[in-house]
């Protein structure tokens, strides 16, 4: 296991948003691998300020679900490595801890120093069996070569899963981003993302400024990308991806709002 972080800039501690969903998720009732740890997620949690994800819950229950299938479907049908990008405090690297394969964790310096903490904390620091955190500003680095550094084998398959990430980024980050997984994204590979849509007709950045407006954390962590259905795929088409499965939020029956978080699977174009 490499855990690798830089030092991370005044005032960048690690991210309250990542920490509310944790906290949120840390009460659904989700299955765990054979070896896997069931209570990863509450123990991970151990000490955060409580918090009310509010409206928001039903969407983050229905996106949980879908993850948590991603990753089951990946491990038996031989998919060693699983890629999460923005990972904040995941639980999936323990929760769903099976041999030979390997969880590898993205996210900025002081969110990824908090939870190497939490991991030593918990008995799941370095050769523990669980994952390899890396720290990267997906603005700026280049996440294939954060990958290459950590350990990450582009000649294997991998689960690459962007879940609640993309939104906070800006239209070029996200091609960006999501051109670095495909080029680590080996024949069998898979991409799993959350999007945030829009129905047709709106003004995308008029849609961002008022869903910002009504969030607490929008000065920090502020929404950036919510698009079409359409416009989102033709990101995907453009950094390499071309699109599998396509679920809307609101039909895994968690009460999500219809037309608001499209969940797709992708799969690297061919060459």
């Amino acid at each position: 296991m490499i855990w690798s972080f830089r030092k991370s800039k005044p005032g960048r501690g690690p991210s309250r948003t990542s920490q509310v969903v944790a906290l949120t998720r840390a009460d659904f009732a989700r299955p765990h691998s054979p070896g896997g740890d069931p209570e990863a997620q509450r123990r991970l949690c151990r000490g955060m300020r409580p918090a009310d994800i509010g409206s928001q819950r039903a969407s983050l229950a229905a996106r949980t679900r879908f993850f948590d299938e991603q990753v089951l479907a990946a491990i038996p049908a031989g998919i060693p490595q699983v890629v999460i990008v923005g990972a904040g405090y995941d639980d999936r690297a323990l929760r769903f801890r099976s041999p030979g394969v390997d969880f590898f964790e993205l996210d900025h310096p002081g969110t990824q120093a908090d939870k190497a903490a939490r991991l030593l904390a918990m008995g799941a620091g370095p050769g523990s069996g669980g994952p390899t955190l890396a720290a990267a500003d997906f603005r700026r680095d280049d996440v294939a070569a954060v990958l290459a550094a950590c350990g990450h084998d582009a000649r294997r398959p991998s689960l690459f899963i962007c879940e609640g990430l993309l939104v906070y980024l800006d239209q070029p980050t996200c091609v960006r981003l999501l051109s670095s997984m495909c080029e680590r994204a080996a024949p069998r590979s898979r991409l799993a993302a959350s999007l945030s849509v829009h129905r047709d007709g709106l003004d995308s950045e008029r849609v961002a400024a008022v869903a910002n407006a009504r969030r607490r954390a929008a000065e920090a962590e502020p929404w950036l990308t919510i698009l079409p259905a359409a416009a989102h795929l033709d990101l995907l088409r453009r950094a390499g991806w071309r699109a599998a499965e396509q679920v809307d939020a609101a039909a895994l029956g968690t009460g999500a709002d219809p037309g608001r978080s499209l969940l797709i699977t992708a799969d690297p174009q061919p060459a």
